[in-house]
């Protein structure tokens, strides 16, 4: 299963104010394992940008003025998106500011012809009712370091959401990209660990510690029928 972890940075909140996309971050993922592959672009969106949302993202007017407008990389992101599923936080948000592009650009598609939505916020909620579960609130409950992330980034944060994305639904097998270490059937393999040049120690119990042990073992079966008492206590010279 192909999957993209999106995320956006734009001018201010709503589309219908005429707020603007000015970042996309992806990251990719196949069967819940990181690919490698990403998409990142800042966008020019021929207006300002909110003082408060400058605050959140950090992006300026002046650093936007020769970056590309949507509509000069929106087929480039349209491939590299189309047929996943989209996992974003509070995707509600991402996915209207997208439409609104789409829209101004008058292409007939919607970000839910051709793609499936994740909306990790509403897993989140549901996994932990009435608790804080942002970004940051998630890091912390999953103990996923987000220490770098002093300002709110699209990629930054897409990568982060993959971290917490596969927590929030059961984890990740092992962190190697995709493609890395599998079997010819796409189970991962077991490896086992070579022990045979290391001098390992095996300590065995003493006399005076098997006779404690065994008298543990009369506490617990004061009822009788204990499996601990049937197995019963072998002494060092029987192993």
């Amino acid at each position: 299963m192909r999957q993209i972890v999106l995320d956006t940075e734009t001018t201010g909140i709503d589309p219908k104010e005429g707020h603007r996309i000015i970042e996309i971050g992806c990251v990719e993922l196949m069967n819940r394992r990181l690919t490698g592959r990403t998409y990142h672009r800042y966008l020019k969106p021929d207006r300002l940008i909110d003082e408060e949302a400058i605050q959140v993202h950090g992006i300026t007017n002046e650093f936007l003025d020769d970056k590309p407008r949507f509509k000069e990389i929106q087929d480039e992101f349209l491939h590299f998106i189309r047929g996943a599923d989209l996992v974003i936080h509070n995707a509600a948000f991402d996915v209207g500011f997208i439409d609104n592009e789409l829209n101004l650009n008058d292409h007939q598609e919607r970000v839910h012809d051709f793609c499936q939505v994740t909306d990790t916020l509403a897993i989140a909620r549901k996994k932990h009712p009435g608790q804080k579960n942002n970004l940051d609130a998630l890091c912390r409950r999953y103990g996923i370091d987000n220490s770098h992330r002093e300002l709110h980034g699209a990629l930054l944060d897409s990568e982060i959401l993959a971290d917490v994305y596969l927590m929030l639904t059961g984890g990740q097998k092992n962190l190697m990209l995709a493609g890395e270490e599998d079997g010819d059937d796409g189970v991962d393999q077991i490896r086992r660990l070579d022990t045979s040049a290391m001098n390992l120690r095996v300590v065995r119990a003493d006399a005076q510690e098997l006779d404690a042990h065994s008298g543990y073992i009369e506490r617990l079966d004061s009822k009788g029928g204990s499996i601990w008492s049937q197995v019963g206590v072998q002494s060092p010279e029987a192993k």
